[in-house]
């Protein structure tokens, strides 16, 4: 699925029952674009969550915390008006074992050091812990 933002690589996944309250659309997955990382509704998601690796080398591998930090990364672009979602999804990456504070900066270092274009590298750089939580 190309991203219609801007036309680059998507990364379909099925959105857990528990979590589609948290995102828009009514459908059953999302889809992450590898290079505005945007997120947009998925139709007809895989039935497995893909490796997000493909979007950023430091994605957590389990899918309990890949998932809704997916989620959060496409939803970070709209943060005043999801803020109590992205709070919402940040508890269940933490409750999953990942250190959500420690994978951005991973994933901001990630970018930077890697072929991807500078608008990504500085949306997850831009990316502070602090204003998710408040």
């Amino acid at each position: 699925m190309k991203c219609p933002d801007c036309g680059g690589q998507t990364v379909p996944f099925p959105v857990p029952e528990a979590s589609r309250s948290l995102v828009p659309g009514q459908e059953s997955g999302a889809a992450l674009c590898r290079h505005c990382l945007s997120l947009h509704p998925a139709e007809d998601p895989p039935a497995e969550p893909p490796a997000f690796r493909r979007v950023s080398p430091a994605f957590p591998s389990e899918s309990d915390a890949a998932v809704p930090m997916a989620l959060v990364v496409g939803l970070l672009a709209n943060l005043a008006l999801y803020r109590s979602e992205i709070s919402d999804l940040l508890e269940r990456v933490e409750r999953a074992g990942t250190d959500h504070r420690r994978w951005i900066s991973r994933a901001a270092g990630a970018s930077s050091n890697s072929s991807s274009d500078p608008e990504t590298t500085r949306q997850l750089a831009g990316v502070t812990p602090d204003a998710t939580l408040s």
